[in-house]
């Protein structure tokens, strides 16, 4: 039995942001379930993971999207969805479709040495790069890394002069050139709503 118009499958890195859209945009009946960020560091996993959301919520639901980009799964993602029919986020990454495909590709052009973050990244960088690459217990890995990196791109989805300061700092502590770049919620924000109004009441 149907018992909402919409879910939305989402990377646990964005469930702040797709909350603020929809809350923005009023609409009503869009159950959002996200699965964990850190998926990300394994992302082969992401597809069976998705999968197991889909069938789990099979019939149950109007309408089904996937909030994810391609995201390193090298079009894994998108067989599963494609035999479903369904739609997800632009893109390859959240970078791509919060700057929007345009934007991306011209920074990328200009210095693909470029490391991006985003509010989310910027919020956890400690615990998801730091720590997370463990830097903070082989410093000398910093080179290793991100030897080839040039710059740091701070791509902010909510104008904050805390989190700019963060990622500033991030930046420093990386031994990259900071650049901030505010884009709003770009493909997400447009693509949810279109999603969300296509949905019949």
């Amino acid at each position: 039995m149907t018992d909402s118009r919409l879910l939305i499958i989402a990377c646990g890195a964005l469930a702040r942001e797709i909350r603020d859209v929809i809350d923005l945009s009023g609409f009503d009946g869009v159950e959002v379930e996200c699965l964990p960020a850190i998926l990300h560091n394994t992302p082969e996993s992401i597809p069976a993971a998705v999968e197991e959301r889909l069938d789990a919520a099979e019939g149950r639901y109007r309408s089904i999207f996937v909030a994810y980009a391609d995201c390193g799964t090298g079009g894994l993602l998108d067989r599963v969805l494609e035999e479903r029919g369904i739609r997800r986020l632009p893109g390859a990454h959240c970078y791509e479709f919060y700057a929007t495909g345009p934007r991306f590709e011209a920074l990328h052009r200009r210095e693909p040495g470029t490391f991006y973050l985003t509010d989310f990244l910027t919020r956890h960088f400690d615990r998801l790069v730091w720590s997370g690459l463990g830097l903070d217990r082989w410093p000398g890995l910093r080179d290793e890394y991100f030897g080839n990196y040039r710059r740091l791109v701070y791509l902010s989805q909510v104008e904050s002069q805390a989190l700019i300061e963060e990622a500033r700092t991030a930046a420093a502590r990386l031994g990259l050139e900071f650049e901030h770049r505010h884009v709003g919620y770009g493909d997400l924000g447009t693509t949810l709503v279109e999603v969300a109004q296509g949905v019949p009441a």
